[in-house]
């Protein structure tokens, strides 16, 4: 059965802060987006969120016909997925729950919708196993802020079928995002792997009083991380090697990695850590609200995002190489 690759409508299960950035993105792409959620006072925080992204979005660009009144909440699952074209499931991270919302959602969804969820640890294979017509689900894993990010790291479970892998990616690419296509079912995929190891290291860090949480993040926003912005971890490194390339780095700095500088196992979170780690982060909030350091955020990321594709552009590189 061939799926839907070109959807108008738009199901979103769950509200919290990547749901909402689900519900931003297809909005912002012109698509009309039904949302779900069964928590107290969801669509009016869900609305709040929208409205908080949406002047990023319009300085990035909307669709035409693009409109925050495109959104309708409902009451059901059932309504929500019954007319959805494509269907985003963002619920927390319960194995049970998920279960359950799955079988739900994929007994009311057209059989030609693909059906995907937004967990970053969870597998497919477990989640989708009571869910009717399994072969069109799959992980659609974004990161935050899912509206200007444009990451998505695609999974398919054991009974997902190669069509399905392919329709989700036609779908992520419509609404401006760039899937990756998972190999293999791992707990964390890829990004989240990497990502993990760098937040134990740091957080022995501060355990072991060698640096704050301000110091840290200044030692990645002004070192690695401006680098890995626009040419990741792999390739950096090739630049190191000078122009005997990888080979000669891996064989200079290869043998450091047998150095004990790094910890493999998380810190015990004691009282002590947690303290720190959030005196920390609050000092480096200081007086502004989540809210603005959202919007400064999403304004620095789309002028990042616009100086790499305007430098790629004047290499012959397309923003996607």
């Amino acid at each position: 059965m061939p799926f839907i690759t070109t959807p108008k409508t738009f199901a979103a299960l769950g509200s919290g802060v990547i749901g909402s950035g689900w519900v931003a993105r297809a909005l912002a792409h012109g698509l009309d987006v039904v949302a779900w959620d069964p928590a107290p006072g969801a669509e009016a925080a869900l609305r709040r969120r929208i409205a908080n992204a949406w002047p990023a979005l319009e300085k990035q660009g909307l669709a035409p016909g693009a409109s925050q009144h495109r959104l309708s909440f409902v009451s059901t699952i059932e309504a929500c997925v019954r007319d959805a074209d494509f269907i985003q499931e963002s619920a927390p991270e319960r194995l049970e729950l998920k279960l359950d919302l799955h079988a739900k959602i994929s007994a009311a969804a057209k059989p030609d919708a693909i059906i995907a969820s937004s967990t970053s640890g969870l597998l497919p294979s477990e989640f989708y196993e009571s869910s009717t017509h399994p072969q069109r689900c799959v992980v659609g894993h974004p990161f935050n802020p899912v509206y200007l990010l444009p990451l998505v790291e695609i999974v398919g479970g054991r009974n997902t079928s190669a069509e399905a892998i392919e329709a989700a990616k036609v779908i992520y690419t419509t609404l401006g995002m760039r899937p990756l296509h998972v190999r293999k079912e791992v707990p964390g995929f890829i990004a989240d792997r990497l990502l993990e190891a760098l937040w134990r290291e740091a957080l022995h860090l501060v355990n072991d009083g060698v640096a704050s949480t301000g110091e840290i993040d200044d030692a990645i926003r002004f070192g690695a991380g401006l680098r890995w912005s626009f040419m990741g971890t792999f390739l950096t490194y090739t630049l190191a090697g000078g122009d005997a390339g990888m080979r000669h780095f891996m064989a200079q700095f290869g043998p450091a990695l047998k150095l004990p500088w790094t910890y493999l196992p998380a810190p015990e979170l004691t009282e002590k850590l947690i303290d720190d780690v959030v005196e920390g982060t609050a000092e480096q909030l200081g007086e502004r609200s989540i809210a603005a350091l959202e919007r400064y955020r999403d304004d620095t990321l789309l002028a990042v995002l616009e100086a790499v594709k305007t430098s790629k552009a004047n290499h012959g590189m397309a923003f996607g190489d």
